[in-house]
């Protein structure tokens, strides 16, 4: 065998050793590049996207096991695939993923509408939130699927609590200009339930009253002017809330149980939030859920069958497959015998129907989730919570509302979905049903903190798309000058 010249062993070793320093430098290149400082070139909300406590952290969601249970470390979920990135234990404002003012609104416009009326103090505008005892209780039944605002406006309580233990997502600041956004506590929800109704000798509702001040209130602040309201998050989360003041809100972020009763100009997918319903049945625990042969209904759906127009689907399903032997499909009231009863039947089946009713969205799908009911989603309007991250394909099947009502096509494709294909998806609802869980103090992955994720990620796209505008804006003064 001819032996290599000893000017090419040369020549090879030194290319080696030139490529070695190359890669040294590239990587000590890229650590420099995310050090995140006022000269950094990855701009905050994308770094914050990213790394956060500069801790690359990655792991699976599908590797978490018990991660939602409140000893665990907290969690931010990344935008771009189901994955955390561990954040501080402690909580520091300047780590914080979104910054929040909050409005000092009188007790009219939030807890007063629970009956509280200050803790001995008339003057005071906010419960002790350290004190669980003093914290005033959100009506039951039907009221809690709206109940989004009280878990927020309470999370942002707790976020200057020196007792609260809870994550670092959001946290509020007193000087507007710090903030990335802007809340208005005003529970629209909970006054449209209670109070959109004259009584006695009023001339209008408390209701109408509250959104009309609102207004006027917002209005003559200068945080309002400054953006026309670009900033402010506003909460409509049941549909006939803000009916009369929306109009004036078509710039905030809105946030909303869907699109349903929105003109696009008011509402839409670019700039608002949906945020799940809280389920009312009772949630499952996953440890405690039963299997796939312990199910033994395949179909089950219990609610109001003889909707508006947009329910049609429901009275053409129910004489399709009502007869069906091992299908509940049946008329339910709101009532809480009703809701036990629902609950039963959930935890009893494999598939549970969500289907469009009055409006694209229902709580049914939220029941099912925490009943770790494989959710059929019947309504081609529909837009998810936390869909930008979440996968529902993985837990949940989609039918086209026309394909739903042709003859044997739905029962068809249900009893087609063998066992191993069923218990992927139960196993999926296990994992994700703790992000649509309403609680306080909030948890790391739950309701709470995939909502303030899914808030800032709307600030981070505003802001993209307002420097490509601004980008376009001066390319075509350019041109125009250059012609």
């Amino acid at each position: 065998m001819a032996s290599i010249p000893e000017k090419g062993v040369f020549l090879s070793r030194s290319l080696a050793y030139i490529f070695a320093i190359s890669v040294l430098f590239l990587i000590l290149s890229s650590s420099l590049l995310f050090q995140f400082g006022d000269n950094s070139l990855v701009p905050r909300s994308i770094y914050n996207l990213i790394i956060v406590n500069n801790t690359p952290d990655y792991i699976q969601i599908d590797e978490i096991s018990d991660q939602f249970e409140p000893e665990s470390p907290p969690f931010v979920l990344s935008p771009y695939n189901e994955s955390y990135i561990r954040s501080p234990a402690s909580c520091d404002r300047n780590q914080a993923l979104v910054k929040v003012f909050m409005y000092d609104l009188p007790p009219s416009f939030h807890f007063g509408l629970l009956g509280w009326k200050g803790d001995q103090n008339p003057n005071q505008i906010w419960p002790n939130v350290s004190n669980l005892s003093e914290i005033p209780k959100y009506p039951g039944g039907l009221n809690l699927q709206h109940s989004v605002e009280y878990w927020l406006t309470l999370d942002l309580l707790s976020s200057v609590s020196p007792h609260a233990s809870r994550p670092c997502t959001a946290i509020r600041v007193q000087n507007a200009s710090q903030a990335d956004v802007i809340f208005v506590p005003f529970f629209s929800s909970l006054s449209y339930n209670r109070r959109s109704k004259v009584h006695g000798s009023e001339t209008e509702s408390m209701d109408k009253s509250l959104q009309e001040s609102l207004v006027k209130y917002l209005e003559s602040r200068d945080e309002w002017r400054r953006l026309g309201g670009k900033d402010h998050l506003i909460m409509a989360h049941h549909p006939n809330s803000m009916l009369l003041a929306r109009k004036h809100f078509g710039s905030s972020m809105l946030l909303l149980a869907d699109f349903g009763r929105y003109p696009v100009q008011i509402a839409n997918v670019d700039k608002d939030v949906i945020a799940p319903y809280k389920h009312v049945v009772r949630r499952l625990d996953a440890n405690d859920s039963p299997s796939f042969e312990e199910r033994r209904l395949l179909v089950y759906f219990q609610g109001a069958i003889f909707r508006k127009d947009g329910g049609i689907i429901r009275r053409k399903l129910y004489h399709l497959i009502k007869d069906e032997k091992d299908v509940h499909f049946t008329y339910g009231s709101a009532s809480s015998a009703g809701i036990r009863t629902a609950s039963r039947g959930m935890i009893s089946s494999k598939f549970c129907l969500t289907i469009a009713g009055d409006t694209p969205s229902s709580n049914r799908l939220f029941d099912a989730i925490a009943s770790h009911c494989v959710p059929v989603i019947i309504s081609d309007d529909i837009e998810l919570p936390f869909e930008d991250v979440l996968d529902y394909s993985k837990f949940a099947i989609f039918v086209q509302s026309s394909d739903a009502v042709k003859k044997a096509y739905l029962m068809k494709l249900l009893r087609g979905i063998k066992r191993q294909k069923w218990i992927q998806m139960w196993e999926r609802l296990k994992k994700i049903a703790p992000h649509f869980e309403y609680q306080y103090p909030s948890q790391a992955g739950d309701a709470v903190n995939m909502i303030w994720q899914a808030v800032h990620r709307k600030i981070c796209w505003a802001h993209e798309n307002g420097v490509r505008r601004r980008r376009n804006r001066y390319r075509m003064s350019q041109r125009t000058l250059n012609s």
